[in-house]
């Protein structure tokens, strides 16, 4: 993980000289946070999470120069990841209404995951997207309530009841049959 100053001093190289190797370097150090929030609000679409992780790097490279440094910059990246999801799945959403027919969500099944992830998986597809991106940030992010409220512009107070209701939900799912 890159020092403040570093991040800093790479996000300054990209604005003011659109130095490319800084942004990789960039790149480098956050791909795996961004690709890892993606691949959970996707409940395991590795393909899907590419996409969006490479549409979310493209955006935050045009837009760096907005980049103001009253947030830390990883949470200003998640920004523009949570607006790039939700983006998607409106486009997706429009183009099922326009067809005139909802398309079921499927698991993207990589023959390499194990069935705990695949569990973990089915388990976040019962939860609503608010639901989806609250725990992601809340639990695998490691995000404190206030990051989260930068994130996604919701209260604390919302924020709480999502991940209450979405722990209620993910419980039903992963408690074991007996």
């Amino acid at each position: 993980m890159l020092s403040r100053v570093e991040e800093l001093k790479l996000i300054s190289q990209v604005a003011l000289s659109d130095n490319r190797r800084a942004f990789a370097r960039l790149v480098d150090a956050y791909q795996s946070t961004v690709r890892n929030f993606f691949l959970n609000l996707t409940a395991g679409d590795y393909a899907l999470s590419d996409d969006l992780a490479q549409e979310t790097f493209i955006k935050v490279y045009t837009n760096i120069r907005s980049f103001k440094g009253l947030s830390k910059f990883k949470t200003w990246m998640l920004r523009i990841a949570y607006n790039e999801f939700y983006s998607y799945t409106r486009k997706m959403r429009e183009e099922r209404e326009e067809e005139g027919y909802n398309v079921p969500d499927e698991l993207s099944r990589d023959e390499e995951a194990n069935e705990a992830k695949m569990d973990v998986y089915t388990a976040m597809r019962t939860l609503s997207e608010t639901e989806r991106t609250v725990i992601t940030l809340f639990f695998i992010q490691d995000l404190p309530i206030k990051k989260i409220e930068e994130i996604t512009g919701l209260a604390e107070g919302t924020i709480k009841s999502h991940i209450s209701r979405g722990k209620a939900k993910m419980a039903k799912v992963l408690r074991p049959q007996s």
